[in-house]
């Protein structure tokens, strides 16, 4: 039986700690008022102006004093034939030109200047009000995922009837016991988002008062087409059905396998095979709709057919180096005898294999999109890559550039500091995916990684280590009478 060390508890609950109290402040830290909004855009505009003014001195600077001279007489006159005489320079002609246009009258009134400074100062508010609901939306998703594809996992080796993997069903088992609390919390923070309990939170566009009522302010023609199938309703039965399939098929099949080892015969062996097929189907269709759901609907306006399965690829590749790493955690501690480097190594595999499968999703999607250039659908693409260009770059390096360079090599497979390095390369590379996935769309050009997103992840680390452990003391860590063991616990090749 393992026994959860005294260390990694307190590691767990001060990683809790400390999440919670970052995503306390992260809250408190975001602006209250409008008027909080404007001194920061104020601040922000005097800060550019100042770099714009440094760069215009150090251009009349570097200009010839006759050239300074002419384009001084330009302005001041405001009637010079700049476009034709030969005397005055090309560079002349742009810089009077410049601050000709500048000296033209403003075709707006002061009345609608204003406007549209509310107007910005407001959009600016709710993304910076969005920040921290959004950046513990991304953490609690991300770990909560996680639970459910390694469930995924379990269910394909149970349905394969795989010789491999039975002495990794316990570890399957203890991540998979996050699935429940993680999908409490993160019902709650859909209910919460969707009835706007808390005014700040405007995560989902489409949720927004009005925007499917002809004449009002915020109507939205596209969105309103597509309000029978996005509305609250609908949306939030769907995810009570989709946490509590997911949910169910996690408790009978971990009852299931407890009660073969105490069986005479293989028939609750048997029917956790006939229960793991049909969630198999249950959990093809579910994924698709709850990425559509829960992830593609932060911009309703855009859609892509690849996108339930490119959701898919980024937890299914983070759960399985999940089992990794907590298999070669439990090893260290000198549990789990029967493991041994082929195991590793096959873990590994599914590593390195779907990070090339996440990759090929990715570019299938970027390249069909970015080359038809459809304006409502490249715009995705060109938010990301314009104002998250690191993030979203880096997501690929992470994901992709890093797995490979590192796990093609055969031998670097099965050896444990290589493959948690990766592992946690990965996990941040695929926590960065689900960050460009949410950010664009509910923080716009307001995003950094700060408290809120570091204290989430901790906040959610912690809770998932220390569920997952606490799981594992539960029950021993091999079955006992699984058809496949013997074959498992002699796995060599």
């Amino acid at each position: 039986m393992y026994t959860f060390s005294k260390k990694l508890k307190t590691t767990a609950l001060i990683l809790m700690a400390l999440g919670l109290v970052g995503i306390v402040y992260g809250f408190l830290a975001a602006p209250k008022t409008i008027e909080e909004v404007e001194k920061i855009i104020a601040a922000s505009h005097h800060e550019e102006h100042s770099a714009e003014h440094v760069k215009e001195d150090a251009k009349t600077v570097a200009m010839p004093t006759e050239e300074a001279s002419i384009a001084e007489s330009v302005v001041a006159n405001d009637t010079a034939e700049i476009s034709t005489d030969p005397l005055i320079t090309d560079s002349t002609k742009v810089v009077a030109a410049v601050a000709v246009e500048k000296m033209e009258p403003a075709h707006e009134t002061e009345a609608e200047v204003a406007k549209e400074e509310k107007e910005h100062a407001e959009h600016v508010f709710h993304q910076l009000q969005n920040k921290p609901w959004a950046a513990l939306y991304i953490a609690c998703i991300f770990f909560m995922l996680i639970s459910l594809g390694v469930l995924a996992f379990y269910a394909i080796q149970q349905v394969a009837q795989a010789g491999w993997s039975p002495v990794l069903f316990r570890v399957m088992q203890g991540i998979t016991a996050y699935l429940p609390v993680g999908s409490v919390i993160f019902f709650i923070l859909l209910v919460v988002t969707g009835t706007h309990l808390f005014e700040s939170n405007h995560l989902f566009a489409w949720m927004e008062k009005g925007i499917t009522e002809k004449g009002n302010p915020n109507y939205d023609e596209m969105i309103a087409g597509k309000s029978g199938y996005l509305n609250f309703a609908f949306w939030i039965s769907r995810a009570a059905i989709f946490l509590l399939g997911w949910n169910l098929y996690r408790y009978i099949s971990r009852k299931n396998c407890l009660s073969q080892d105490e069986a005479s015969d293989n028939t609750f062996y048997k029917k956790n095979f006939k229960l793991s097929a049909g969630f198999l189907v249950f959990f093809i269709v579910s994924e698709s709709i709850m990425a559509w759901d829960w992830l593609m609907s932060f911009d309703p306006h855009w859609f892509s057919t690849l996108f339930g399965w490119y959701v898919f690829a980024s937890f299914f590749v983070s759960a399985i180096t999940t089992i990794s790493m907590v298999t070669l955690y439990l090893k260290s501690k000198g549990y789990l005898e029967h493991v041994n480097s082929s195991h590793i190594h096959d873990l590994s595999k599914f590593m390195f294999g779907f990070s090339v499968f996440w990759t090929y999703l990715w570019f299938s999607q970027f390249m069909l999109i970015w080359y038809a250039n459809i304006p409502e659908e490249i715009t995705y693409f060109k938010t990301r890559i314009d104002i998250y260009t690191v993030p979203f770059w880096g997501a690929v390096v992470m994901n992709f550039v890093f797995p490979i360079l590192v796990l093609i090599n055969t031998d670097f497979k099965r050896i444990a500091p290589i493959i948690v390095g990766a592992g946690v390369v990965i996990l941040c590379g695929h926590y960065i995916d689900f960050f460009n996935m949410v950010m664009p769309a509910t923080v716009g050009d307001q995003w950094f990684i700060g408290v809120s997103e570091i204290a989430s992840v901790l906040f959610f680390l912690g809770l998932f280590i220390y569920v997952l452990f606490t799981a594992l003391t539960k029950v021993p860590l091999t079955p006992k009478r699984n058809p496949f063991i013997e074959e498992s616990k002699h796995f060599h090749y």
